[in-house]
C-alpha cells in the first residue's frame, strides 16, 4: 500500500507542476489544433491559429485570380 500511496503522490506533484507550467507559460499545448505540422486540423470548431491561416490563404488564392475576357468569350461559346 505505501507503494501506491508514494506514487500516487509523485504523479499527482509531476501533474500539478505541469500544470502550473502551462497556465504560467501561456503556450498553447501542442495538439492537432495548436502545433501540428502538417496543417490538418480535426477539431469541431476551429482555432484561432487555423482561422488565420485559412483567411490568409483565401486571400493569397484570390490574389491569383485573373479576369480573362478570352476565356471568358471561349466558355460562352
Amino acid at each position: 500500500m505505501i507503494y501506491f500511496l508514494v506514487t500516487f503522490a509523485f504523479m499527482l506533484i509531476v501533474v500539478v507542476i505541469m500544470a502550473i507550467g502551462v497556465i504560467f507559460g501561456r503556450r498553447a499545448i501542442k495538439g492537432s489544433c495548436g502545433g501540428a505540422s502538417n496543417g490538418s486540423c480535426v477539431c469541431v470548431e476551429k482555432c484561432d491559429k487555423r482561422k488565420k491561416r485559412d483567411a490568409e490563404a483565401m486571400a493569397k488564392e484570390a490574389q491569383n485570380i485573373t479576369f480573362d475576357p478570352q476565356a471568358l468569350k471561349k466558355s460562352a461559346e
